[in-house]
């Protein structure tokens, strides 16, 4: 799919979204008719992040990716969503963590999200490729990365001894700059190094998750359904997935 030069500038925002008060990490990846540019990656408070998140993601056509349940309407166990990306990601230890409203973070995810749909972003469960309008949607980095690369399993860099997770990070990062490159739209950027420990570290995974959310907006708005997928549906919750890479010869990549 080649698109003209004439094509108006997109946006894609990736919200890294802190759960319980905390900052959360922020990229914007703009789109210039031929590739993707990375074009700020920040760690941002969580008073008056949805405002800040919805300036960044203005012009005649933006995505909104957010890693959090953005739509939760059941008061106990987990959304259809939920349930339907253990069943299909489970295999690649991407399950997602269940949502009901009782768990204490539903008020504030699901509140970010009527945030964004006040300023004009638009849940998007059916979303025309290349579509113009201010759009939102639910994804899930692991998943989004497995899917995109071809991987046997997630990347593990957040559970484990602190070698481990550094280790994971380092290969989180070598994969995105490698893998993103390659894909259509294609993204290649200078991304955040990971350095230090502590709060320094996580500061750095959770701007890189940004991108990946970011990334996973722009694929959205790029491919429409022909290269992803709605888990669940937007009155209930709803995750949105790139559809796994193959080969030509149909064997899935195995990259890193």
């Amino acid at each position: 799919m080649v698109l003209s030069s004439e094509h108006p500038v997109a946006r894609f925002v990736g919200v890294d979204l802190g759960w319980y008060g905390k900052t959360s990490g922020v990229a914007l990846l703009e789109w210039d008719g031929r590739r993707l540019q990375l074009s700020s990656v920040l760690s941002l408070p969580a008073a008056g992040l949805a405002q800040s998140v919805s300036s960044l993601a203005q012009g005649p056509a933006a995505v909104i990716g957010v890693d959090a349940p953005l739509v939760i309407r059941n008061t106990a166990g987990m959304r259809e969503a939920d349930r339907l990306a253990h069943k299909k990601y489970g295999r690649y230890h991407a399950g997602c963590y269940p949502a009901n409203l009782n768990l204490p973070f539903a008020a504030a995810t699901t509140g970010f999200s009527r945030a964004l749909c006040r300023a004009g972003f638009a849940h998007a469960t059916a979303l025309e490729p290349q579509a113009s309008g201010l759009f939102q949607a639910e994804v899930f980095p692991h998943a989004g990365i497995v899917q995109l690369l071809g991987l046997p399993q997630i990347v593990k860099y957040k559970k484990g001894r602190l070698a481990q997770r550094r280790a994971g990070l380092e290969r989180l990062r070598n994969l995105m700059a490698e893998g993103f490159a390659e894909l259509e739209p294609s993204l290649a950027a200078e991304l955040p190094l990971v350095e230090g420990n502590g709060p320094r570290r996580k500061d750095v995974e959770d701007r890189l998750d940004a991108v990946i959310c970011a990334y996973l907006a722009a694929h959205w708005w790029y491919w429409g359904l022909e290269r992803n997928e709605v888990l669940g549906d937007a009155n209930n919750g709803y995750i949105v997935v790139p559809k796994r890479r193959t080969s030509p010869a149909g064997a899935p990549l195995l990259c890193g």
